[in-house]
This record gives structure tokens, sequence and C-alpha cells, in this order.
């Protein structure tokens, strides 16, 4: 029986795979170290929290009419009898860590972010996955404008320092829950003489989650939505004036915007900003990140009153915008830059061998051999797919003159050197270029 990965799950290689080239180990690890760097150098600072989670920790901040925890949540009953999930999303845990551990109490203001696999049983399609990597920040303590137009620009420069230039950021603010409910009720009043054409989705939104029904995809609800109410003329003062301020801030970075009345996320806990960036050219598959504010969110999972705002991206979705967009990344070089190759069997070799591999390591040399007994021409050719600038010939010969041959796979030049020296000899080299 032949085993495979499970339905919209995959394997990430190290090597650069003949299909899915996105699925090679070197450019994720890039995507990530370019997202940590980026933090660091805007001050936030690492969490990492389980993969697992209570469910009602979802269901609670998700909110039990989103489609993610009616039916897209892996969800199972522990051998002692708890509920628990893989979590889908990367605010709640992180909310829960903080309460758990204490730290709102220790720290004003946090700024964090995280890497996290994600799970959701969705419809799966490229670009939208069971299992996903998901990059984000989160900022708590702050209501201040400034920190959402930071938020936003650490999601763009992240972007831009990929490649991904031609970028199209959205705008929304969805208010206080109350003045929320205020805009739905007059949504719904607007909607009800259409409902009759809408699909099963927006009817079951209409009567759950009307805010949802903005996120439709369906060209007719799109052109019935359209002379819908807006959330804007709904706002109350501070919510209007905060969003007039973020405004202000992005005029400052120089940042292009559109305010985009259709914007809601999927999500009960978001208040206030809610943003989304897009890539330019895309087509359907254009949005590469989204986030918002959600000010009540900490209290509501038994935290002290605590504002916050985040954002969560897809590494997958980053790296087939990136395919899309023909941008090669500079993933770094994995190949050794040594290969020890034996001339002979001798087994008085081996330990030689073994331990000048281990000194050309610890001087921060990558170094390989050979570990199959292949003869000279087998581990020369291995030396030069494996793209080793340099070979080491050791033999009985070399190892009775207390000397090793250096060989240049480039040019085919070789010289024979003192084994105890070979080690800085090469370093040298390699530091030549």
């Amino acid at each position: 029986m032949r085993y495979s990965a499970p339905p919209y799950m995959y394997d990430v290689l190290p090597y650069p795979p003949s299909k899915e080239p996105w699925l090679y180990s070197a450019k994720w690890r890039y995507v990530e170290r370019t997202f940590q760097n980026l933090c660091r150098y805007y001050g936030y600072r690492e969490i990492r929290t389980p993969i697992l989670e209570q469910t009602e920790l979802f269901t609670r901040s998700i909110g039990e009419t989103t489609d993610i925890v009616s039916k897209e949540m892996f969800t199972f009953t522990d051998r002692g009898g708890r509920s628990l999930t893989l979590k889908p999303e990367g605010t709640a845990p992180v909310v829960r860590a903080c309460i758990e551990h204490g730290l709102f109490a220790q720290y004003p203001l946090l700024k964090l972010y995280y890497t996290s696999q994600n799970f959701r049983y969705e419809r799966g399609q490229k670009g939208r996955y069971r299992q996903h990597e998901q990059l984000g920040v989160e900022v708590f303590g702050s209501s201040d404008p400034a920190i959402d137009a930071e938020v936003i620009t650490l999601a763009m420069d992240f972007y831009r320092a990929l490649g991904i230039t031609e970028l199209a950021l959205h705008i929304h603010t969805v208010g206080t829950p109350e003045a929320r409910a205020r805009y739905l009720e007059a949504l719904r009043n607007y909607v009800r003489p259409y409902l009759s054409q809408m699909s099963q989705d927006a009817q079951k939104r209409f009567e759950l989650n009307p805010l949802r029904m903005l996120d439709t995809k369906d060209p007719k609800e799109k052109e019935i939505l359209a002379e819908a109410p807006k959330l804007l003329d709904y706002l109350d003062a501070q919510s209007r004036d905060q969003f007039e301020r973020l405004q202000e801030y992005l005029h400052a970075l120089e940042t292009p915007f559109v305010v985009d009345p259709m914007l809601v996320r999927g999500f009960d806990y978001y208040t206030g900003t809610v943003f989304e960036v897009k890539g330019k050219g895309l087509g359907a598959q254009d949005a590469l990140c989204g986030g918002g504010r959600y000010d009540r969110l900490v209290e509501e999972c038994g935290g002290p009153p605590t504002p916050g705002i985040g954002f969560g991206l897809g590494v997958e979705r980053c790296l087939l915008t990136l395919e899309a967009l023909s941008i090669v990344l500079p993933v770094e070089d994995e190949n050794p830059q040594v290969f020890l190759i034996l001339l002979g069997d001798s087994l008085r070799l081996r330990p030689i061998a073994v331990r000048l591999l281990h000194d050309l390591r610890r001087a921060g040399i990558c170094a390989d051999m050979d570990y199959q007994g292949r003869n000279f021409k087998k581990q020369l050719k291995r030396a030069d797919d494996l793209g080793a600038p340099y070979t080491l010939l050791l033999g009985e010969d070399e190892l009775a003159r207390g000397v090793v041959a250096l060989r240049n796979q480039t040019t085919r030049e070789q010289q024979e050197l003192p084994l105890e020296s070979i080690v800085s000899s090469i370093k040298e080299r390699l530091a030549q270029g």
C-alpha cells in the first residue's frame, strides 16, 4: 500500500521539487527569516503557542455562527474527556497565553509575532489548504491609530522585502458592537425584500451574521448590496475619529489606500479598524494578508480590558504569489563547501576522515563525505552533484606523509597541504571567495 499526505495538506521538501516548486524548504525558510528580521526591526518579540487549544477558546472568541467554528474546525475529545481543537487561527491562542502567564500585568504594551500551523477543514484549492502556515503579529495595550498604521506598514514592508511591490491596501472600520447593532438592523431592512433572490448561504448569514453578507463573491449579490446602507454612516464619534486619524497616518507614510465599505473580517471579535492587503494582477486569489483591531477580545477571554490589533498572512499564498510574479528568492546555498573523498577503503582512514570532517564543521565550514563506500569516480561525481567548490582527497599515501590534497572543483587545480593546517587553509580560501 502506498501512503500519501491528507487531502489539501502537503510536504515541504529539502530539494527543489520538479512540480510545485514553491514546496521547497529553502524558500520557506527565507520567507520566515525575512518576516522574523522585519519584526525584530519593528520591536516585536516571538511567542509560540501549542498546536491544540481548548475548543471553547475558539467558539467564544471567533463566534459560533462563523463558518470556521460551525463547519471547519478539527475538533476531538481526548482521553481525559476534554474537547480540543487544532488551532484554526493564531490570535485567540496568543491572547490565552498572555492571560495565562500574566503578560498583560507585566507589560503595558506587548508587541508580539508568531509562526503558526493552522488547520481548517474547508473546501480545498490551490492557495487554500486545510493545513497552512500563518505568520502574524499582535499588539496589545494601545488604542492609538498610530499603532494601527504601524501594523499595516509592517505587513506591506514584508511583501516589499520579498519583491512584491504592486500592492493594494483596503481599509475599513467595523466600529463598536453597539454601532454595528444599529447598522445591522438597517442592513437587514434593506436586504429583506431581496432575500429570496440570494443564495442559501446569504440567507443563513442574514439570520445569524448579516455583516458577513458583505463578503459575498456572488456577482448578483454584490449588485444588490452595492446600494446597501454603509457602516461608516452608523459609527460613533470615537470610532469615526480613530478611522480618520488612521487615514492621516497612512497619508503621512505615503501609503496609498482604498476605503472599502464592503470589507469585513470573518471573526466576531473584530472592532474598529479592519484591513486587507491585496496583490495586483493576481486574479481571484489576490488577498495576501488580513487583520484588524479587537479591543474587547482579551476581556472576553477572561483577561483585563486591553485593546489589541494584529494581522495574519499565509506563507503558502505568499510563495504562490512569488511564483506567479516570477520572483526568484535569493535562498541560501545549502551545498557543502568541502567534500571529503577517501582514496581506498582502508579502515585506518575512516577515524581520521571523521575527525577531519568534525574539525571543519566546528570551524564553521559546511562539509560532508561519502558514507556508502563508493569508488573514487563516484565520490567525485557526488561532490559535483552537490556543488561543492572544494574536495579533499585523503589516502594511505597522503596520511603517511601527513598531508591532504585540496582540489578546486572549478579549475581542477590540486595541491597538497599539511593535514594539521588544512582547516585554516580552507577558511582562508573561502573568505577570499
